[in-house]
């Protein structure tokens, strides 16, 4: 297979991939170019993780940092009649579908000799990151909100990593690691396009789930969207490769707290207008600025997808609906059922179609947001 040489700016410029780089000279995000994808020939079955499918990545590596993420279930969900699946990606070592990009992002600063890395995160990402910098030996600076689940900084920090909050907002933290970003190699999650080679991986794993047959549609949570970005390359991967002829619709949920790219994606806009937001329990969404903010609703828009705000008094009650059903869902994933129900209301989803939806973390991370949302119900 043909493996593409270089990473693309915003502006179209090119840089080679092992630069150690988090974003292009002209400020703008980066991603890796243009990829062939894989066929079911191309998955090497003797490996029970994501790395299964290391033939659509563009470059080989020959010891990937891994903790065996990937491979999580598929499992049936009927939402009033309508028959659907959920990946519960809280099955990942530490909790949330984080560790997909995680692992591949940490496995090319591996490669390149990085010894020392910043993140910013509202939790999962940093805890994730805490975890793969251990196992390849890579000093972590997390930046996380001050308000952040105290079970999340705790896991970061038996990882090893240094942790400082940050006070006020989400974006505050965000700032405030790329203000430091000129002391110590920054490689957020939100930055660094090899994460998102990590997150496609997902497609290519739904892709084998349904028996090499691509869904209808996928219903994800967003903040910052690298989930949304990480699908569209995956199935956009598999359409060029020929596995599959067609994408599935990108069906996608923000908290109404927090929902700049619904407000962008429903007035026509290419870009996030800046707004001040409310705090939200889905704390996970709450990025008021997405870094990718114009190739996310590329991306929805290119699936013929759609959007939905959920109201702030629906997750509540969606994430303790999940717990009756045995799924023990963070409010941030949570968000995805009254978006399902939403999505059915103005004939985005129909009975009888092929629907995943995608369940990113666990509340078990959330214990503290947990116990007070009992405690109001």
């Amino acid at each position: 297979m043909q493996r593409v040489a270089f990473l693309v700016d915003r502006g179209g410029r090119r840089y080679p991939l092992d630069e150690p780089r988090w974003r292009g000279d002209d400020g703008s995000p980066l991603l890796v170019g243009p990829l062939p994808g894989i066929t079911r020939d191309d998955i090497d079955t003797r490996v029970r993780s994501q790395w299964r499918y290391a033939a659509a990545l563009p470059e080989r590596f020959d010891r990937p940092v891994t903790l065996g993420e990937g491979c999580t279930p598929l499992l049936p969900l009927a939402v009033d009649g309508l028959e659907l699946f959920v990946k519960p990606e809280w099955f990942n070592p530490t909790a949330s579908f984080k560790d997909r990009g995680t692992s591949v992002m940490m496995s090319a600063l591996s490669r390149q000799g990085v010894p020392a890395m910043l993140e910013d995160s509202s939790g999962n990402g940093g805890s994730s990151v805490a975890a793969y910098a251990a196992a390849a030996g890579i000093r972590a600076t997390i930046l996380a909100p001050e308000s952040t689940s105290p079970a999340k900084i705790q896991q970061s920090r038996v990882h090893g990593a240094t942790v400082e909050l940050v006070p006020g907002s989400r974006q505050a933290t965000a700032d405030e690691a790329v203000r430091r970003s000129g002391e110590t190699f920054y490689a957020s999650h939100n930055w660094h396009p090899y994460f998102l080679q990590g997150t496609k991986l997902l497609a290519y794993e739904i892709w084998e789930d349904l028996d090499f047959v691509a869904p209808e549609a996928v219903v994800v949570p967003c903040g910052a969207g690298s989930l949304v970005l990480g699908l569209h390359a995956g199935f956009g991967e598999l359409v060029a490769s020929g596995a599959v002829d067609r994408r599935p619709r990108l069906l996608v949920a923000q908290p109404a707290r927090c929902a700049p790219l619904v407000a962008a994606f429903e007035a026509g806009r290419d870009e996030v207008i800046a707004a001040e937001w409310t705090p939200t329990v889905a704390e996970g969404a709450s990025i008021a600025r997405p870094v990718r903010d114009r190739e996310v609703l590329a991306a929805i828009r290119a699936s013929r997808g759609a959007m939905s705000a959920v109201p702030e008094e629906a997750i509540g009650p969606a994430a303790f609906e999940l717990a009756g059903r045995g799924l023990y869902a963070e409010p941030t994933s949570s968000i995805v059922l009254p978006a399902i129900r939403d999505f059915v209301a103005r004939g985005e989803l129909r009975a009888g179609a092929t629907v995943v939806a995608v369940l990113t973390g666990t509340a078990l991370k959330a214990a503290d947001m947990m116990g007070r949302l009992f405690e109001e119900r």
